[in-house]
């Protein structure tokens, strides 16, 4: 590596594992715009990369072909005279040939496709040269990584991690790449010597999430304030027209994707269900809605989950990008305001506590980790009934149930007989409801911890801060 990489341990990992190997590998990185996807791959296998060609966004097939012969002309002068390729199948045979040329070793040589989904267009021919590529030459060598990109993540599951035709169980190692969580968020912060308290990373985290090209964005010595009204709202900030760019760089204007995100942002704040999109959307289901709802998981911009209603299971879907979900909630609707005075309404702090709950629902580990009980296997869900409802349920297998109350606060929490009184009720409710004989505790997650009172001491269990989402 050339340089230091944030986090991603488990990704550094595979990536080890592939240049250890004893065969060739073939390496599937996705994951949403902006994540740092081109930055580890670059980063992680610096001068081991052989030759690295980026997709064009727009680019026909002669246009693409003619971008990959210059990325290679780059790297070597063998085919400086020759003509661009009529096809991929010609284009590969000429990288086919510049491989040969390096004498095989026990060091692994990387090929690096970035942007693997915009190269594949319609009748392109890329994607099945790309498998005669891998099947018939790069499968007879044992010193290659073959790295595939792209952010449609959509696209990388069906044509690649699931494909059936010609690279069908040909992969040998996916990475999923995901947003930085708080702990590699105040690590970034730390490398990138900015100093800042880790309730001010969290306002930060709750509208720029992990996405590592944004927090390159942080300045030190900026509060959170500043920081979300210089990237956000001053006139040419940075994020002002990012929510456009994600999606036009993804999906195509006429599809269902940016409708569905407004659909479950102007919905239930707990999440809508597929009916309750479709109803918002005047639409009946089908195909087309199916499949741009499935392109916004895979991407992660959207959260399903399971829910319990008394004892129904159903399946929520809510925002879960942090960045499109303030886009929606306040940088659309507030265009041309100033953050300074937006984030002292009431609107605004309601809406932190359901951002608070969704980083919540993004660290559960964490959150097993500091109930001591993340060895243990769980199920995890809300649940509510017409009397009550719990934010999240951790069911264990110890037969031990945590109700999970969450709140957003800018002090300590303190409890009074109204607050133990509903508690009360939740677990009341609940038992009676699932008739559960396990065991239930009531555990509290808020940003500075709940004071200890008389109403405390009679429910609380748990009594968990935000710092345990850092660890």
């Amino acid at each position: 590596m050339s340089r230091e990489v944030i986090g991603r341990t488990r990704e550094r990992e595979i990536l080890t594992e592939a240049l250890n190997s004893h065969r060739s590998e073939l390496v599937a990185v996705y994951g949403r715009r902006r994540i740092g996807k081109t930055y580890l791959i670059r980063e992680f296998f610096g001068k081991q990369i052989t030759f690295s060609f980026t997709g064009l966004s727009t680019g026909n097939r002669k246009e693409q072909i003619k971008n990959f012969m210059l990325k290679l002309n780059e790297t070597t002068d063998m085919f400086s005279k020759d003509k661009i390729p009529a096809d991929w199948l010609e284009a590969f045979s000429y990288l086919k040939k510049f491989l040969k040329s390096i004498k095989q070793s026990s060091k692994k040589k990387v090929i690096f496709i970035d942007e693997f989904p915009w190269v594949d267009s319609h009748k392109s021919g890329f994607l099945p040269a790309f498998e005669n590529f891998w099947n018939d030459y790069c499968t007879t060598r044992r010193d290659l990584v073959v790295v595939v990109c792209g952010s449609a993540a959509a696209y990388m599951v069906k044509k690649i991690v699931n494909n059936t035709k010609g690279l069908s169980k040909r992969l040998t190692q996916t990475i999923k790449l995901e947003p930085f969580n708080l702990e590699e968020t105040r690590a970034f912060f730390q490398y990138k010597r900015i100093p800042m308290e880790e309730y001010e990373i969290l306002k930060i985290y709750m509208v720029l999430g992990g996405v590592a090209e944004y927090l390159e964005h942080v300045k030190s010595g900026e509060s959170a304030v500043m920081t979300i009204e210089n990237l956000c709202f001053q006139k040419g900030a940075y994020l002002a027209d990012e929510y456009d760019h994600v999606f036009k760089s993804l999906f195509e204007e006429s599809s269902h994707h940016q409708k569905i995100m407004d659909a479950i942002a102007g919905g239930r704040k707990k999440g809508s269900t597929r009916d309750e999109i479709l109803k918002s959307l005047g639409i009946s289901s089908g195909g087309r809605f199916s499949n741009a709802l499935e392109d916004l998981i895979q991407s992660g911009f959207v959260l399903k989950y399971d829910a319990y209603v008394d004892n129904t299971k159903s399946s929520l879907y809510k925002i879960y990008d942090e960045f499109c979900l303030f886009h929606l909630q306040f940088i659309l609707p507030f265009k041309g305001s100033k953050w300074t005075q937006i984030f002292q309404k009431q609107e605004y702090i309601s809406w932190c506590g359901y951002a608070f709950e969704t980083i919540c629902l993004k660290h559960i580990q964490q959150i097993k980790r500091a109930l001591k009980c993340d060895q243990i296997m769980s199920k995890n869900y809300s649940w509510n009934n017409k009397n009550a409802q719990v934010d999240l349920v951790i069911d264990r297998s110890d037969d031990v149930i945590n109700l999970c109350e969450i709140k957003f606060h800018n002090q300590e929490f303190s409890m009074d007989a109204n607050d133990l009184k509903n508690l009360r009720n939740k677990e009341n409710q609940f038992r009676a409801n699932t008739r559960t004989k396990k065991g239930i505790y009531t555990s509290m997650i808020t940003t500075w911890g709940v004071n200890t009172n008389q109403y405390s001491q009679a429910i609380v269990a748990n009594n968990l801060t935000m710092h345990c989402l850092f660890e």
